[in-house]
């Protein structure tokens, strides 16, 4: 009889590619993920994996197990799922990844407002931007993400359930005492000369950034890169640098000023499960508490939620 915990290393192996990378994701050592793997294919009785210079790669029957794993886990966990939920009373942990933008706007709220209505449902927030939190989802790290749609690098695939929540507008953040803050709109190009704070190179809002500005004529000169937003902020309300981010990022306070760019950008943020994704009880109450948020000023809804709303 298979081993779930077994399969899943396999299933972990095909997305991620290495044994090493299975091994941090389960917080293993490789030499015991690899010893569980041999078990395993004693247990198949087949060759489920072979050596292809120093790296291990699966079989073709390798390959088949593991696209079969994920079905079947999905399905172990759907049915532990309903058999703990039969009284409809969402329990367990649900994992969320969110952008940080949206930590304190969007998930923070739902999380406290499932922890009146669901007392028994624990939600687990794990910052995630998105190029990280799509492959997340995928090796099953998370549960449900908040990411925006607009991430061409990551395949949307038939199988995620993409919900969307809104478009949030991209805006350029300057120390309030900035010579283009007496300016009601941008244009981008009058920012050639601007020293720039940005995002973690690869992510999402350092490419944005990266294109915007090319597109504009010039390549931005950058002062600092932080993953952190409040010190981005931090650096471009002394007057070192400008940014551009999502509204989300920049909460109101004094100091820094946002202005809109003459050729507007936005991004569409949406909640995304997998088909079939487990609990999914807890997946269905995130969602819902995600959907169900009092109003965001940076968050406008799409015509498709604004359309629900009034019918």
């Amino acid at each position: 009889m298979l081993n779930p915990w077994r399969l899943r290393m396999l299933v972990l192996l095909d997305s991620l590619g290495t044994v090493r990378a299975v091994a941090e994701t389960l917080h293993l050592s490789p030499s015991t993920v690899s010893q569980q793997l041999a078990v395993l294919e004693t247990e198949t009785r087949g060759r489920l994996l072979e050596r292809s210079g120093r790296r291990i790669r699966l079989t073709r029957t390798g390959v088949v197990l593991a696209r079969r794993g994920r079905e079947i886990l999905d399905r172990i966990a759907e049915a532990e799922s309903e058999v703990r939920a039969l009284n409809n009373e969402p329990i367990g942990t649900v994992r969320l990844g969110v952008f940080q933008s949206a930590i304190h706007t969007l998930a923070v709220p739902a999380a406290a407002r499932l922890a009146q209505s669901h007392p028994h449902l624990h939600v687990e927030l794990i910052e995630a931007e998105p190029h990280e939190s799509g492959p997340a989802l995928r090796t099953g790290e998370v549960d449900v993400i908040v990411t925006t749609t607009d991430y061409v690098e990551f395949p949307w695939d038939p199988d995620l359930e993409i919900v969307p929540l809104g478009t949030d507008p991209v805006v350029l953040v300057m120390a309030s005492h900035h010579p283009l803050a007496r300016r009601k709109v941008v244009a981008l190009a009058a920012c050639a000369d601007e020293t720039w704070s940005c995002d973690r190179p690869g992510s999402y809002m350092a490419e944005l950034t990266n294109r915007l500005c090319h597109e504009s004529g010039f390549e931005p000169r950058v002062a600092c890169r932080f993953g952190n937003y409040l010190l981005l902020l931090q650096h471009v309300k002394t007057g070192g640098s400008i940014a551009l981010l999502p509204a989300l990022a920049v909460a109101p306070g004094p100091g820094l000023v946002t202005r809109e760019l003459t050729t507007p950008v936005h991004r569409n943020v949406a909640i995304v499960v997998r088909r079939g994704s487990a609990p999914r009880a807890a997946v269905d109450a995130l969602v819902g508490a995600l959907r169900d948020h009092p109003d965001i000023p940076a968050l406008s809804p799409t015509l498709a939620a604004r359309t629900e709303h009034s019918s």
